[in-house]
């Protein structure tokens, strides 16, 4: 296989970021787009078919699909595409349930095709290089986890799709803490129980959670880890605080296409305590700037080499995906605060 055919369901913001990827690869062709607002599709090459239906996109006969659509027929056309054979590249959320998951995993297993899941936090350089250095054993052992990814909101947020459950099965949780999870599993190689779960609805008048306060503890050697998932930020934040027993590392920002969680940067300091020369708590820090963001190139990348050779070990496989989604269940189940 040269040149891999793909299509992309659901061409808003994701889909467009997709879709440049896609045209600027060597090794990929765009051969067509699904999606129901015409006007989103504006601007699109004449040579690239926009359809009418998903069903339609699918009769392009595409060897991969990118879904790019509303949370609540990720699974279905997750589904339909892996039982004509196509390979599945999901943003997340990878479906609004774990049962809705678990359906998919199981025509996964049956239809010897790829399906990846989008959590590009973990192809950062940023990410990349702390889960670099954590590999080498040289901070010691993982002490606790804290996170804080925040929203600014916006004067439409309130009437935005993501905010009405039956679309998107739940709030920023699910939105955009869900990377946060993710990279706690990661960058720990834990997984969490759910030791407290705080979620509000305090300023946005939605039917799903604006924050999440959690609390979790891992299986295994008890590191704890805290997020703060939040709509009510009023300036985008991102921040990851990891704690071990000779130091820290600190990730502070992220690249985006709106660049407004940036600057991005890589904290790494030594703890510093048995000489009584340095000052206390104020040890010496290394911080790393970084300016480019290829997380998007390289999931494609991944992507592409899994399609083409079925050992390649790629990030967001479906089992990446059932972890944190089940953590994001257990986290709402702890809370009650969809029980009402």
């Amino acid at each position: 296989m040269s040149i891999l055919r793909v299509a992309i369901a659901g061409y808003g913001k994701m889909g467009k970021i997709r879709g440049k990827c896609i045209l600027e690869n060597p090794s990929t062709e765009l051969v067509g787009i699904y999606e129901k607002d015409s006007e989103l599709v504006t601007g699109v090459s004449s040579n690239i078919p926009v359809c009418k239906s998903f069903e339609e996109l699918l009769s392009l006969k595409p060897d991969a699909i990118f879904i790019c659509a509303f949370n609540n027929v990720a699974a279905e056309y997750s589904i339909a595409a892996m039982q004509a054979g196509i390979h599945v590249f999901c943003e997340k959320p990878p479906a609004r349930t774990c049962a809705e998951l678990s359906a998919v995993m199981a025509i996964e297993e049956l239809a010897g095709v790829v399906l990846k899941y989008g959590f590009n936090h973990r192809l950062h350089y940023s990410v990349m290089e702390a889960k670099r250095i954590i590999n080498t054993g040289a901070m010691g052992k993982l002490l606790w986890m804290r996170g804080v990814y925040g929203k600014a909101g916006s004067i439409d947020y309130g009437s935005n799709w993501r905010n009405y459950r039956p679309y998107s099965g739940g709030g920023i949780l699910l939105d955009q803490g869900i990377h946060m999870l993710d990279l706690f599993h990661h960058l720990s190689g834990c997984k969490f129980d759910v030791i407290s779960s705080v979620l509000t609805s305090s300023y946005w008048d939605v039917d799903v959670e604006d924050n999440a306060f959690v609390t979790l503890k891992s299986d295994r050697d008890g590191v704890i880890a805290s997020l703060h998932s939040s709509a009510t930020q009023w300036r985008h934040k991102f921040l990851l605080e990891l704690c071990f027993s000779e130091g820290f590392i600190i990730l502070d920002g992220i690249l985006s296409e709106s660049r407004s969680y940036t600057p991005e940067t890589l904290v790494v300091s030594r703890r510093e305590f048995e000489d009584i020369t340095f000052a206390m708590g104020k040890p010496a820090e290394n911080t790393t700037w970084y300016e480019n963001d290829d997380s998007w190139r390289k999931e494609l990348d991944e992507f592409i080499s899994a399609i083409k050779s079925s050992s390649f070990k790629f990030y967001g496989t479906s089992q990446d995906a059932y972890d944190v989604l089940s953590l994001v269940e257990s986290i709402y189940n702890k809370s009650g605060f969809y029980e009402n």
